[in-house]
Parts: structure tokens; sequence; C-alpha cells
């Protein structure tokens, strides 16, 4: 690998920008009924609805008559947020296919490379679930790579393709100012920036803008000359507020529960008012215009992917046990580690029923969010 494709505009690493962050997030590990790898249906459905364009746009962009893509070297992958799989798995399968058919058609040498894959997720993941179940019949080297993606995770041109899937949404970590009780962005009785005051959105969206350039710069080293990234993102309309959908409202109704039980003394009301969901939906326009300022990468293609799970007349019980049952897969970690571990079955159980009670959030005029496939190329003049 050599060393003439380092960036030069980022080769001198800002450490503050790259520094390991305070915050660590995972889903819920094992593969019990409550785990992340029960409950991924929906993200399942996203790696299945962007196969077609990554291999449209692996097919036109891929520069294999360029060194750093000779295919006598290992042609190295990461999936950042890769979580415990199945998924994973499967995303890697579709890059992997769509690579060996562009190297398997080139006329002048028709030599596939090898493959080493890396699997990012934060450090107290659960591996162990992940490379348990890892394909037997894969084509590829397997390696964990434990750390946060908002951060440097690889020497300078280590990859060739970069792939993360709905995990870009999560923040390095909670705006310190949504939980300060004299900040005028203090975010009391609420989990979210969904209909809180504009300081608390504003606060979110500017650790946003902080965590996506973190994670663009360390990337663009990271990648060899002219690489490629594929990022599917939950996105917001533009002009549409996260309180109008039914993401929202779902955090609206979740919160209500950490209400009940604070008044019923379960919990405290502290304990509620310090609580907040690490998440940031930007709009395409606003995802667009980081990725710009950024200027590490050209955009190369944004395309609104399929909505996942649409279902025509859905069964209210089964869809609201299947709702819950992501979203416990997803922050459960986050409330047994704020709230402790005595809560959390009654706490979901609440959250259950509180969502029975209000179909309207899984009404189709609800459900404005939308995930967006983007695919990127690395600049070749950094």
């Amino acid at each position: 690998m050599s060393e003439s494709t380092a960036v030069s505009s980022h080769t001198e690493m800002d450490v503050e920008k790259f520094k390991e962050p305070s915050s660590t997030y995972h889903m819920l590990g094992g593969d019990d009924p409550h785990s992340y790898a029960q409950n991924s249906e929906y993200q399942k459905q996203l790696v299945v609805s962007a196969e077609e364009w990554i291999c449209k746009l692996i097919d036109k962009h891929l520069d294999i008559e360029k060194p750093a893509f000779d295919p006598y070297m290992t042609f190295r992958i990461a999936d950042f947020g890769c979580s415990i799989g199945p998924n994973t798995f499967f995303a890697i399968e579709n890059i992997i296919k769509a690579v060996e058919n562009k190297y398997k058609y080139n006329i002048k040498n028709p030599r596939i490379p090898e493959y080493h894959v890396f699997f990012n997720d934060h450090v107290d993941n659960d591996f162990n679930t992940l490379f348990r179940n890892i394909p037997t019949t894969r084509k590829y080297f397997p390696a964990g790579v434990p750390g946060s993606f908002h951060g440097r995770l690889f020497p300078n041109t280590t990859l060739h393709f970069a792939h993360c899937s709905t995990a870009l949404h999560w923040l390095s970590r909670i705006p310190k100012e949504v939980i300060e009780v004299n900040s005028i962005a203090f975010n009391k009785g609420r989990i979210h920036y969904g209909g809180a005051a504009k300081e608390v959105k504003d606060a979110y969206s500017t650790q946003y803008r902080k965590d996506i350039d973190s994670f663009l710069s360390a990337r663009a080293q990271e990648l060899v000359l002219e690489g490629l990234m594929v990022l599917v993102i939950l996105c917001f309309p533009d002009g549409v507020p996260p309180s109008e959908s039914s993401i929202g409202i779902g955090f609206d109704i979740f919160g209500s529960c950490l209400e009940d039980m604070a008044r019923t003394g379960k919990i405290t009301e502290e304990q509620v008012d310090s609580f907040n969901l690490p998440f940031y939906y930007p709009s395409p326009s606003e995802l667009k215009a980081l990725i710009e300022e950024n200027g590490c990468f050209t955009l190369e293609r944004i395309e609104r992917l399929i909505s996942p799970m649409k279902i025509e007349k859905p069964n209210l019980k089964i869809v609201t046990k299947g709702c819950v049952s992501h979203l416990r897969a997803v922050i459960g970690g986050l409330v047994k580690e704020h709230f402790g571990n005595e809560i959390v079955e009654e706490l979901f159980q609440l959250h259950m029923k509180k969502l029975g009670e209000n179909p309207m959030m899984f009404d189709e005029k609800y459900r404005k969010e939308t995930n967006y496939f983007l695919f990127l190329k690395q600049k070749s003049h950094l």
C-alpha cells in the first residue's frame, strides 16, 4: 500500500477531533428474544434496498486501473457500526459480489483480489455473538475493530471501501447543554429534541455537525486515493419536524412512560430530566451541505430508499409488539445504564400498552421519516 496516496490537508491529525468519545452505545447482545439480532428486520430491509444501488455504482465508480486497486493486493472493506449481525454479513456479501463482478469482467486482467473485512462497533458491542454467527461460506478474512467511528480507527490509506448503514444518526455524546439545569437548552421533561425548544434542537444539530465532520475526516484518511463509501442514513424531509412523525410520536409516548414511573416513585424526576436519546436525524439538504462543508468527499449519488416494513393493513397488536421489541433492542442498554435494570421490563410493558392505545403513530401519514442511500468517493486532490 503506497504512502504516496496519503491525504495532505488532513494528514496532521487533530487530536481533539479524533479522540475517543466519552460515551459508548451498543445494541443488546446475544440472540435471545430481546436481542438486536432478533429485532433488526427493519435494518435488514434497508440493506436489501441498497443492494441494487451498490452494484450499479461500484461498477461505475470503482476504478480498478488505479494502482491502489491492483487485484494482486488485498481489497479491504470496513463496516462501521456493524452491531452483532446478521445484517452486516448481508451488506458485506453485497459489496463483495459487486466488486468481484467489476474485476471479473476486466478484459486486461480478470483476476479477483482477496478480501479483508473489518467489523467495527463500540468496545462494548457483543463481538462474541458477531463472530460466532459469521458465515462459514464467506469469501473474506474477518477482523473485529472496536472503537467509536467518530474517530480514527485505521492507519492512512488502509481501506478501499467503507460502509455504514443506519448508524450515523447516533451522536458521539449527548450535548451537555440539554442536561444542565441552568442551561437555556435544558430539556426538562423530554427525552429528545423533537417538539422541544429551539435551543435544544440547536444543541443536537451542533453536536451532529461535529460528529459527521469527524466521521468523514477520519474515513478520508483511512481510505485509499478515490476510495469509495456507502452510507444509509435516516432523514426527515426538509421542513418536517420530528415531532410530526411516527418516530417523534413514539419518543413522546416513551417519555410519558418514564414520567408515569417517576410519579409512582419508581424512578426520580431528576433521572428523567437527565435522560436524552443520542439520536439526530438530518434533512437531505442539511446532510448534503455537511458533506460539502467537510470537503473530503464528492457525493456521487443520493437516493431515497423504499420504506421498510410498509404494511397496508397492519395488525395493530403485532406491529406494536414489533415496534417495542425493536426499540428495546436499540436503547435497552441505555435505559438499564441510566435507570437500573429493575425497571426495564415494566417500562417496556407500559410502553407497549400506551402504543396500543395510540394507533395514530402507525398511520402512514405520520411515516414522514425516510432513509437515504449515499455513495461517496474520496477526493483525489486532498
